[in-house]
Formats: structure tokens, sequence, C-alpha cells
């Protein structure tokens, strides 16, 4: 890949998404910022800039058509394509999560933002990935979403939650439906998991750091050409489906 690849990294804004953006932008690619908050967004935006990486900032909530159809133009307009994505925006919807007491509205919540938000981007983007010389799309899942590990005893999954392990279970089998249909292209597409990662997202109870949480997105973002698709990988390598 060249200097001058383009990235969308959802999510961007602060944590492992901002992490990635940072790690990307280092190798002298051009960085789209994606977020939803202002001025969150344009902070991150200035303190790239400030380390001398080129990104810019680009208005995206994951949950809604018309911001995302805009942050395709955007891209278009003031990047010239795509190259790659990091499909990293998620939301937990907080606690309690047991099956039998969850609410409703927290499973579509999180669905909404966690999987269909994934999908509404992922094609929003798709025709200029569709003209990139080297596209990686590359979707942050999680090990909690992993069937086997859940299954498997012995293994300390955390707490019994019914949203958030389940959203990214439900992201792991689009990614693989993801790499079925686009399988005639040269489009690499790869969960990630950064494992137990310090951010809002868990009340920064996580024992990683946000660079380390954001390295597999980085590697999977940079992927030769006869790298793999259509796999489930951590720092250590392939993670159980």
């Amino acid at each position: 890949m060249s200097e001058r690849t383009i990235a969308l990294v959802t999510g961007a804004n602060k944590g492992i998404g901002y992490e990635i953006a940072a790690g990307l932008g280092a190798l002298g690619w051009r960085i789209g910022v994606g977020a939803r908050d202002r001025q969150r967004r344009d902070t991150a935006v200035e303190k790239l800039r400030a380390a001398g990486i080129d990104a810019f900032g680009v208005p995206l909530d994951v949950t809604d058509d018309e911001s995302v159809t805009a942050a395709a133009e955007l891209i278009a307009d003031h990047a010239g394509g795509l190259d790659v994505l990091v499909n990293n925006a998620a939301i937990t919807g907080g606690t309690p999560q047991t099956p039998t007491t969850v609410d409703p509205a927290t499973m579509r919540a999180v669905v909404e933002t966690n999987v269909i938000g994934v999908i509404r981007v992922t094609n929003a983007m798709l025709p200029m990935l569709r003209a990139s010389a080297a596209p990686r799309i590359v979707n942050m899942s999680s090990s909690v979403g992993s069937l086997a590990m859940q299954t498997t005893p012995g293994i300390d999954m955390g707490p019994v939650a019914a949203a958030y392990p389940a959203s990214k279970t439900f992201l792991n089998a689009v990614t693989v439906q993801y790499v079925k249909e686009l399988g005639d292209t040269n489009i690499l597409i790869n969960s990630g998991c950064p494992g137990f990662t310090a951010t809002d997202l868990n009340g920064f109870r996580g024992v990683r750091t946000p660079q380390q949480g954001a390295a597999i997105a980085i590697r999977l973002a940079t992927l030769p050409d006869d790298g793999p698709t259509g796999g489930f990988f951590d720092d250590a390598g392939t993670v159980p489906w």
C-alpha cells in the first residue's frame, strides 16, 4: 500500500478507535476520523494533525442512513476514494443485560449500532472500496462473541449478558457472509478482537491499553494482498468462532 492509502475509522474520536487512526496515520495514510460528536471529532482531528498525521473529520452516525450517505459523499469529494474501512464504532448497552431481565429496547439499540451500523457503513463505502487496488475491511469484534469460548467450561467470559456479546456473535456471522459474497473480489475482510481494553465502554476496567487494543486492527488493515480473509483474530492468533 502506498502512502496515499485512505482509511476511514468509525468511532475514532476516542479510545481504541482513536489509536487505530493514530497508528494507521503514522504509516503516512490519510485518515478519516468518523464520529458523531462534533467537538470530540474536531479535538481528535486536531490532536492527530498536531502529531503530523493527515487526518480529516467525517461526521458519522452509523445508525442514521442520511449521515452515512453524507459521510461517503464527503470521503469521495475530500479524499477521492477509500482503501480501508475499520468498523470500530460500538456500544455496550449498559447493565444489567441478563437474558431474563434485559430490555428489548436495549437489544435493538445495541444491534442497531454494532451490527446494522456496520452493514450500513460498509455498503455505503463499498463502491469506493471496490475501486481500490488493495481494499481491506476490518470489523472490530470481541472474544465475548465467540460461541466456542462462551461454551467452553473454565473460560471466564465475564458477566452473563444478552445484548453486547450476542451483537458481536451476530457481527461475526455477518462478516462471514460478506466474505462469501465478495469472495471473487480483492477485498480482504476480517474480524478483530482488541482484548479486554480499558475504555469508557467498560468503565476503564480493562487490563490492556487502547494502543494495545488497536494493534489487531492495524495489523488486519495492513495485510498484504495474499493475507487472510474471513478470519477472526486477536494478537495471539486465531479466535474460535
